[in-house]
């Protein structure tokens, strides 16, 4: 968490600030856990002063800043990172401040109260290669076709749910919006991938996107620590439409048969019910 639909509404909350020049960058004085910020400050101030933002992209859980000339900066929020243009939620976890220039917005702030995050700036050719040509990163889970899910996954002996976490495999989706998917598709999250049906695969993509795009809708999911908020600092909505996610011991919101179930797998926990996801039927 933040999972695809939480960082594509944290780019869709800054998308005013293209066409704004950056006038300056900094590093506020934090004691908590540094994330990583490369390169350094000074530099990294000397090579986007004066630049203006061009665009505002999208590499799977990522916000990409992009500035005139080809360089990117890439804001990664992993577990705890917010993108906001107002007031960060304390000032003890504040992390780095973009300052901005002809622009209606004054300053993009990134905000971390974990320090896992991350901002990095890239030249044009150096995010091509960390992004594109490493490897490291599969197609967005919004842009693959069930065809390439499937020949991706589909030799793979482990659990269909354990193998949608594969950032190499499809970007983008995490815990919380493969459990939810993989409900509305009606697959066990325990089914090996090498077992699953071409009619299934094509109901786990369906799923994926309907499920996706719904969650953008509602912009993210804030769970019950409040850790995730917009760019505006307000919370997401989705976490009230959640069928199977955190509702352990809840009826199932589907069929009204059956409590929610929580397993855990690779050191994850996974929520399903057993009526609408049948280990029997889901393949």
């Amino acid at each position: 968490m933040p999972e695809l639909p939480e960082v594509e509404t944290m780019r869709r909350g800054i998308l005013s600030i293209v066409g704004g020049k950056v006038a300056d960058v900094a590093k506020p004085p934090c004691a908590r856990r540094p994330i990583l910020l490369s390169p350094g400050i000074a530099a990294f101030r000397r090579r986007t002063a004066g630049r203006t933002i061009t665009a505002i992209d999208r590499v799977g859980k990522r916000v990409v800043i992009v500035l005139e000339g080809g360089d990117r900066i890439v804001l990664e929020p992993r577990m705890t990172g917010l993108v906001l243009l107002a007031d960060p939620p304390t000032r003890d976890h504040l992390r780095w401040v973009m300052t901005l220039e002809d622009c209606a917005v004054e300053k993009v702030w990134f905000w971390d109260r974990r320090g896992l995050g991350s901002v990095r700036l890239f030249t044009e050719r150096e995010f091509i290669a960390e992004f594109t040509e490493s490897g490291k990163i599969g197609p967005d889970a919004l842009a693959i076709s069930w065809q390439e899910l499937r020949s991706r996954l589909e030799k793979s002996r482990r659990a269909v749910k354990v193998a949608l976490l594969d950032q190499k495999a499809v970007c983008g989706v995490g815990n919380l919006y493969a459990a939810e998917l993989l409900h509305v598709a009606g697959v066990h999250p325990e089914t090996p991938c090498d077992a699953i049906s071409t009619a299934a695969w094509k109901k786990i993509h369906t799923a994926m996107i309907d499920v996706l795009q719904e969650a953008i809708r509602y912009e993210g999911s804030t769970l019950g620590d409040g850790t995730y908020r917009n760019a505006l600092n307000k919370d997401g909505g989705y976490q009230n439409c959640h069928r199977v996610y955190g509702r352990e011991g809840e009826l199932c919101r589907t069929c009204g048969k059956k409590e929610v179930i929580r397993i855990v797998q690779a050191q994850r926990a996974t929520f399903y019910c057993e009526r609408c996801q049948n280990r029997n039927r889901s393949h």
